[in-house]
C-alpha cells in the first residue's frame, strides 16, 4: 500500500484484484491517467471495496489500474475524506474512520524495495507476445532502487593482514567532470551509491567502471568456474524454438554484504563514495554472479535453459515445450525480483543471435555482425595487436579448419625474443583467417545419444581432428607441436592426435561411442599391443576410458582428416565474391537439412591451373624468363594472350615448393591415381607441366613414399636356377 499525496484517486491494480476475487465494475466514462510512459486509459472500478487499517474498517471504490506493480495507492479523494494526517519525520498517518469515526495513528515501515514501474509503450508490445504477456513486471522501465535481501549477498574476502588502500582521483577536463557529476548523482538517486568516509578509496572514473586493480590484488578469489561456450551449445541438439532474456543490469540486482561496503569506496573529485550493490571491476563480481543465476535456474539448467552470466537461452524442440518453458523461466525471475530489459530480449524464435553466435535448427554459425571488426581490422604494427587479433578469431577456432597451420605465420612473431617482421605468409595468414570467418559453416549440434566419428591426422608441426556425426561436422581443432614434441616418432605422433581429439572433446565423447580414423595402420593394434614406451602407457590410460574403435584410413581415403593439412583435391573455380549469392540460391532450393550443412561445409578454391598462372605473375624467375624472350635466347617459350608463360605448349611452374607439391600429390595419391611409379608419373606430368630438374624432383619424390616403399616390390633381377650346395669332405 502506499499513501500517494500526488495522486487524485485512489487506485488497485488488477493483477491484484484478479489474484483475491475482488469483484469489478465497468463505467461509461474512461479514466484518462497519466502514468510513466504513455498516458492510460481504464473504465474499471470496484465499488466500496472494505479495507481494513490497524484493525478498523475503511470503505474505498479504487479506479482498476493494469500492470499496476503496488496493490493499493491511497489518493487524495480518499485522504480526504478521512481526515488523513502524513507525518514524514515520524512515519505514521493519522485518520479519521469513514464507519466508526474512530481516530487512530497508523505506522508505516521503511519499505527497502519499491515495485518497478513499466513503461506504457512497452506494456503494449509486451501484450502482444504470448506467455510475456503475462510478466510485465519483469521487465520494467528502470530497476526499481536497492535490490530485495536475498540468501546470499556479494562479499569481499581480503588476504590476512590487508592495509586499506585508497588513492587520489585521475585529473579530468571539464566536460569529464560534467559528465560525472551527472552520473554521481543518478547513482545516488537510484540508492546504488552513498557518500563514505572509510579509508579505502579507489579510482573513479568518468563512466563509473571503478579502477579497483588494488583491492582486487588482495582479494581471494572466487574460483567457482565460468562454462565454456562450446559446452554451452552442446545442449541445444534437437531444439527448433528460441528465446532470450538479458538482465536489466544485472549487477546492480545484488546487494554487497554491509560490512564489506567500506571497501568498494572510490575517490572522486567530488569526495568518496562506496557501492551499495555489486559493481563493474570487481574481481569476483562474475564468478559470484554466475553462482547466483545457476543456484536460480539449478533445476532447468541442461534441460532447457542455458545461462551465461545475465544472459539467460531458453531452447525448445516445439512452440508447446516453448511455452511451458518460457512460463517458467519468467517465473523464476519473478519469484527471485529479477528484471529483464526487454529492448535487449527476443522470443519465439527460429533463429537467435546468442553470445557472438547464430543458434538455429541447422546448428551453430558465426554472427557476422560480431565479426565485422575482424574484416575492418587493419593490418597489426606489434606483437600486441597480433595477440589482441589471434585472440579474437581464436574465439571462432572451432569453425575455422586449420586454425593452427594457417595461424602460424603470426604465432611465431609473438615467441620471446623473436624479431617482429611481417612477411608476406603474415600478409597471407592474416588475409585468409578474415576469409574463414565470411564463409565459415554451419556446424551440427552433438546429439550424445549417436555415436560420434574422429578423423585425426598428424603431419608436418602440427595436429589436426575433424569431430563429425552422421556425416556433419560437429567442430574442428588443431595445433602446432610442442618443441619437445617435435622429436616424437611417427607412431606416438599419431597416437598424441588421437589423445588430443579425446581430451578436448571430452565432453561429448566420455561414454558415447565413437569410431577413430586414421591413416597410420598400427594404431588398430594399440590396444592389444604387448610391448609400448611408457608415454604410449600413459596414453592407453587415458584411451581406456573412452568406448572408441580405432579404424585404419588410408591416406588417400581419409579426405577429411587429410584436408587438414593439405587442400581438398576436387579443384573448382574460387567464387569468393557469389558466396552470398550462391547461399540464395542454395537457400531457395529447399534441400533436406543433411544435404544442406554438406554444401555449406563444401571449399571453393581456385583450379591448380589459376594458381600456377597467380603464382607466374609473382615470381621474379618468369621475369627474367620474360626478358630473356626479348633477346631470343628463350626460342621455346611463348607468351598467349593473357600473359600466361608457356613451354612448348606445357604451362612453367614457377620454382614455388608448395604448389609443386600440390602437383606432385595429385598426380601420385589423389582419388584418380595409384600410386605410379616415377616414370609413369614423369610421362604423365610432361604432358601438361614444365619446370628445371622435373624428372629428378619426381623421382626422389617416389622414393620417399611410405606406401610406395612398404608395399611396392623392389625390381631386381631375378635369381637363377637352384644350385646344389658343395658336399662338404670330412677329414
Amino acid at each position: 500500500m502506499l499513501f500517494d499525496s500526488g495522486a487524485t484517486h485512489t487506485f488497485i491494480s488488477q493483477s491484484y484484484a484478479s489474484k483475491h476475487g475482488i469483484k469489478t465494475s465497468c463505467i461509461k466514462e474512461s479514466y484518462n491517467i497519466s502514468a510513466p510512459g504513455n498516458p492510460i486509459n481504464t473504465n474499471l472500478i470496484v465499488k466500496r471495496l472494505v479495507l481494513s487499517i490497524g484493525g478498523e474498517d475503511f470503505i474505498i471504490s479504487p479506479v482498476v489500474l493494469p500492470h499496476q506493480g503496488i496493490d493499493v495507492i491511497m489518493g487524495m479523494n480518499w485522504m480526504n475524506e478521512n481526515h488523513a494526517v502524513l507525518d514524514i519525520g515520524s512515519r505514521t498517518v493519522q485518520l479519521m474512520s469513514n464507519v466508526s469515526g474512530k481516530i487512530l495513528k497508523v505506522h508505516m515501515p521503511n519499505q527497502k524495495h519499491i515495485e518497478p514501474t513499466v513503461n506504457a509503450t512497452e506494456i503494449q508490445e509486451i501484450k502482444k507476445i504470448p506467455v510475456v504477456g503475462e510478466f510485465p513486471d519483469v521487465f520494467p522501465e528502470e530497476l526499481p532502487g536497492l535490490p530485495p535481501d536475498r540468501n546470499v549477498e556479494f562479499s569481499i574476502e581480503l588476504v590476512p593482514s590487508t592495509a586499506p588502500v585508497s588513492r587520489r582521483p585521475y585529473r579530468m577536463v571539464p566536460d569529464e567532470l560534467k559528465e560525472l557529476k551527472t552520473q554521481l548523482q543518478e547513482q545516488l538517486d537510484k540508492g546504488f551509491i552513498c557518500p563514505s568516509s572509510s579509508p579505502w578509496g579507489d579510482l573513479g572514473g568518468k563512466r563509473l567502471c571503478v579502477d579497483y586493480q588494488p583491492l582486487n590484488a588482495v582479494t581471494v578469489k572466487n574460483k567457482y568456474p565460468l562454462p565454456h561456450i562450446d559446452i554451452l551449445f552442446d545442449q541445444l541438439a534437437g531444439a527448433r524454438v528460441f528465446s532470450k532474456i538479458d538482465l536489466r543490469s544485472g549487477y546492480y540486482q545484488i546487494k554487497i554484504r554491509e560490512e564489506d561496503i567500506p571497501k568498494t569506496t572510490f575517490s572522486t573529485r567530488y569526495g568518496l563514495y562506496e557501492n551499495l550493490v555489486m559493481s563493474f571491476g570487481l574481481t569476483n563480481a562474475p564468478a559470484f554472479f554466475m553462482y547466483m543465476m545457476n543456484s536460480v535456474f539449478m533445476n532447468e539448467l541442461d534441460k532447457f535453459v542455458v545461462v551465461f552470466i545475465d544472459d539467460i537461452l531458453i531452447y525448445s524442440k516445439n512452440e508447446e515445450e516453448h511455452e511451458e518453458h518460457l512460463r517458467i523461466v519468467l517465473t523464476r525471475l519473478r519469484e527471485h525480483k529479477l528484471y529483464a530489459k526487454f529492448s535487449k530480449c527476443a522470443f519465439w524464435l527460429k533463429e537467435v543471435s546468442f553470445l557472438g553466435h547464430i543458434l538455429s535448427e541447422k546448428g551453430v554459425a558465426v554472427d557476422p555482425s560480431k565479426v565485422e571488426s575482424v574484416l575492418n581490422w587493419k593490418q597489426p604494427k606489434t606483437v600486441t595487436e597480433i595477440r589482441s587479433f589471434l585472440g579474437l578469431v581464436g574465439y571462432y577456432r572451432r569453425f575455422i579448419k586449420d586454425f593452427s597451420k594457417t595461424a602460424k605465420p603470426m604465432t611465431s612473431l609473438t615467441k620471446k625474443n623473436a624479431k617482429y617482421l611481417w612477411s608476406p605468409n603474415c600478409e597471407e595468414a592474416f588475409q585468409s583467417l578474415n576469409r574463414s570467418l565470411t564463409t565459415a559453416p554451419v556446424l551440427a549440434q552433438p546429439d550424445v545419444t549417436k555415436p560420434f566419428d574422429v578423423y585425426c591426422d598428424a603431419s608436418g608441426n602440427r595436429l589436426g581432428c575433424v569431430l563429425m556425426q552422421e556425416g556433419r561436422v560437429v567442430a574442428y581443432a588443431s595445433r602446432q607441436l610442442k618443441k619437445h614434441e617435435a622429436n616424437y616418432p611417427t607412431h606416438d605422433l599419431e597416437l598424441a592426435v588421437v589423445v588430443h581429439a579425446l581430451k578436448i572433446w571430452r565432453h561429448s565423447l566420455l561414454g558415447n561411442t565413437c569410431h577413430i580414423y586414421t591413416d597410420h595402420k598400427s594404431l588398430k593394434y594399440i590396444l592389444t599391443q604387448p610391448e609400448l614406451n611408457m608415454r604410449q602407457r600413459r596414453w592407453l590410460e587415458l584411451i581406456k576410458d573412452y568406448d572408441l574403435k580405432i579404424h585404419y584410413h588410408p591416406g588417400k581415403a581419409n579426405v577429411v582428416a587429410d584436408a587438414l593439412r593439405r587442400r581438398a583435391h576436387c579443384n573448382v573455380i574460387e567464387a569468393r565474391p557469389t558466396v552470398r549469392v550462391l547461399c540464395c540460391e542454395i537457400d531457395e532450393i529447399e534441400l533436406p537439412t543433411e544435404q544442406l550443412a554438406e554444401l555449406y561445409n563444401l571449399i571453393i578454391e581456385p583450379t591448380i591451373k589459376e594458381q600456377i598462372i597467380t603464382a607466374q605473375k609473382q615470381n621474379k624467375g618468369m621475369a627474367f624468363i620474360r626478358e630473356g624472350m626479348d633477346e631470343k635466347k628463350r626460342a621455346c617459350f611463348t607468351l598467349d594472350d593473357q600473359g600466361v608463360l608457356w613451354f612448348k605448349n606445357r604451362l612453367v611452374v614457377p620454382k614455388d615448393m608448395k604448389l609443386r607439391k600440390k602437383i606432385l600429390d595429385e598426380a601420385h595419391m589423389s582419388m584418380f591415381t595409384m600410386h605410379p611409379g616415377s616414370n609413369k608419373m614423369y610421362q604423365d606430368l610432361k604432358q601438361k607441366f614444365w619446370w628445371t630438374r622435373m624428372k629428378r624432383e619426381i623421382t626422389k619424390y617416389v622414393s620417399e613414399c611410405d606406401v610406395c616403399q612398404r608395399i611396392k616390390a623392389d625390381h631386381l633381377k631375378p635369381a637363377g636356377m637352384l644350385q646344389p650346395l658343395e658336399v662338404p669332405a670330412w677329414k
